[in-house]
């Protein structure tokens, strides 16, 4: 019988290993000389295995990040007057989930004090996590609500995990998104590290200001998304002149 080559042997190794979730999709596959390493062969052989795994799109190769298992295509997530995280995670296809990092109350910055249209020194309530879709990171987020008018929603917020529902608890049933500003940037520090991002990976920064049926802003948010995982589009609502 014709022996296979080494070569074949690591790749279906690993292919194996990425089928079974033990590299999870958008993380870095263990370096040429690990793996050299562990399979006892040289760089060389490695690459021939590296090379068969992305032929088959099963991982990318990063200039000066290293290799890694191919994410599931960018999630088209819609910029309308209404953004839901769930309504828009869900409608890709993927199950939507939130990890919270922090639910405090303090005085509002400057730049957030302008946003939400409140005086110098009002205290704020501040909503941190991330955003996820099929348990892969896609966004980390910043939500910022006024204190005064929704004084019992940091105990919403840890409940329900939900901006929409937990602003309903609160007797706010709508909103809308008054504006929103995106801007390309590159993950770095702890943002990567929660995003499960290298570092310089692109990533998309929003600033958006939503307000009530009154005009009046309700909420003041900034979340960075995984480039390569989400696709912001932008698009009228029915009704809405195109």
């Amino acid at each position: 019988m014709t022996r296979q080559p080494v070569w074949q042997t690591i790749a279906e190794t690993l292919r194996h290993e990425i089928t079974e979730g033990l590299y999870p999709k958008g993380t870095k596959l263990p370096t040429e000389a690990q793996l050299s390493a562990r399979f006892g062969v040289n760089r060389h052989t490695v690459r021939h295995a590296l090379a068969a795994l992305a032929e088959a799109g099963l991982t990318v190769s990063r200039r000066g990040a290293g290799v890694f298992v191919a994410s599931a295509p960018r999630a088209d997530y819609p910029l309308g007057r209404r953004v839901r995280f769930h309504q828009n995670v869900s409608a890709s296809g993927r199950t939507p989930t939130r990890e919270v990092l922090r639910i405090e109350s303090r005085p509002a910055r400057e730049a957030e004090a302008e946003a939400l249209a409140l005086p110098a020194g009002a205290h704020v309530h501040v909503f941190e996590g991330i955003s996820l879709g099929d348990a892969l990171p896609l966004a980390v987020f910043r939500s910022v609500f006024p204190a005064a008018r929704f004084p019992d929603l940091p105990a919403a917020l840890a409940r329900l995990h939900s901006v929409t529902q937990a602003l309903a608890a609160q007797g706010l049933r709508d909103y809308t998104r008054a504006t929103t500003r995106v801007t390309a940037k590159v993950a770095k520090g702890p943002r990567a590290g929660l995003l499960k991002l290298p570092e310089g990976a692109p990533i998309l920064r929003t600033e958006a200001v939503n307000i009530d049926a009154d005009g009046v802003p309700v909420e003041f948010g900034i979340s960075w998304f995984a480039g390569d995982r989400v696709a912001l589009t932008v698009s009228a609502e029915p009704g809405e002149p195109r």
